[in-house]
């Protein structure tokens, strides 16, 4: 058990400077590593993908605290969007989750990676929003969170592959986009990892210790690093040039969009 936290808590590390750099949750990594240590102990079953995502889920909730709080000292999260937005990202979060386990994904998985690609593909070459596009209302926002929320809780992701280029698309800066991006991911978390909880109660045949579809030692060692190095990732973000860090934030978009569709095909 202590050579698994171990793994979980480097893990945690790597998720956590991810986080605070980019804003995002580090999902990308997380999930397919929480599967492949699943893999190397010899736990197999049709639950087990699933305990990944909602172990990534509740581990963000870690995560994305002590990013934005971190990029909040550095005043580059808007509290207002973020109170916007909210609404909806529980209520899609909440919802995806449990539907998660019931249907298949494929499509929406394809839909999302060509979504990667395409604004991966606008920041890596710097492309600019119109400059008259605002930040819609609390209507346009809920229903944006919603989306996100939707969609983050199928993939297992704290929602910043989404909602960083979402608030790019709305001429907000890209460091303001990353910092408000790490506070929404915290209702995203909570939300789905209290959707997964609670639609893995009275399960039977998944590896423990769990709460629902959260493994819990995965929980301790990647939460607890991540708190850590989350603030390490936020002093990179405002270190570095903007275009460095859009061509960083593309790369990853590219990244996941490849894991995915590697993950779909096979």
């Amino acid at each position: 058990m202590l050579t698994v936290l171990l793994i979980f808590f480097i893990l945690g590390s790597f998720a956590g400077v991810l986080a605070g750099l980019l804003g995002v949750g580090g999902g990308l990594v997380i999930v397919p590593m929480i599967n492949y240590t699943f893999e190397l102990r010899g736990m197999s079953g049709e639950y087990t993908h699933y305990m990944a995502l909602a172990t990534s889920l509740a581990t963000i909730m870690f995560t994305s605290v002590s990013s934005f709080a971190a990029h909040h000292r550095k005043k580059a999260v808007i509290w207002p969007i973020v109170k916007s937005i909210t609404p909806g990202i529980l209520i899609g979060t909440f919802f995806g989750s449990k539907l998660a386990v019931h249907i298949p994904v494929e499509a929406l998985k394809l839909v999302f990676i060509a979504f990667l690609l395409y604004v991966g593909t606008n920041m890596f070459l710097n492309m600019k929003p119109k400059a008259s596009r605002p930040v819609p209302g609390f209507v346009g926002n809920s229903l944006a969170g919603a989306v996100i929320g939707l969609v983050s809780s199928f993939v297992g992701i704290g929602g910043g592959s989404l909602s960083v280029p979402y608030l790019t698309w709305c001429n907000v800066s890209i460091h303001n986009a990353i910092g408000t991006s790490a506070a929404i991911g915290f209702p995203i978390a909570m939300a789905g990892a209290a959707g997964y909880a609670a639609g893995g109660m009275g399960i039977e045949g998944m590896p423990g210790p769990h709460l629902g579809f959260i493994y819990l030692p995965a929980l301790l060692g990647i939460g607890l690093a991540s708190i850590c190095t989350a603030p390490l990732g936020v002093r990179l973000a405002h270190k570095l040039p903007v275009p460095t860090l859009k061509k960083f934030f593309a790369c990853l978009l590219f990244a996941m969009a490849g894991q995915m569709l590697y993950k779909t095909l096979l």
